[in-house]
C-alpha cells in the first residue's frame, strides 16, 4: 500500500477522498519526531495496515537522520512488541 506524504502526516484515502489510514507526528527537536496518532478505518483493520504505516515513518526518520519518541499508544505497544525492528529509530 502507497501512503502520500502530507504536512507531519502518511496517509491514504478511498477513491472519494475518504481518510482510511493516517500517521501523524510532530517535531520534537531536530533529531527527533513524536509519532502521535495512528487511525486506520475498520475496513482494513487486521491487514498489517497500521504497521505499514508505522514502516513508512520509520523508512522517512531513517532518511532524515531522526528519531522517533511515540506517545500513540499502537505504535508504543508495537515498538516493545518488535524491540529487535525498532531498536535503532526509537528516541531514548
Amino acid at each position: 500500500m502507497d501512503f502520500v506524504k502530507g504536512e507531519n502526516r502518511f496517509y491514504k484515502e478511498d477513491e472519494d477522498g475518504n481518510l482510511i489510514a493516517e500517521i501523524t507526528y510532530k517535531p520534537i527537536d531536530e533529531k527527533t519526531v513524536d509519532a502521535d496518532h495512528t487511525f486506520v478505518d475498520p475496513s482494513l483493520r487486521g491487514q498489517g495496515v497500521a504497521e505499514k504505516l508505522v514502516d513508512r515513518l520509520v523508512e522517512e526518520m531513517e532518511t532524515e537522520g531522526k528519531k522517533i519518541h511515540p506517545t500513540c499508544p499502537y505504535v508504543v505497544k508495537l515498538f516493545e512488541r518488535k524491540s529487535d525492528k525498532y531498536e535503532n529509530i526509537i528516541a531514548k
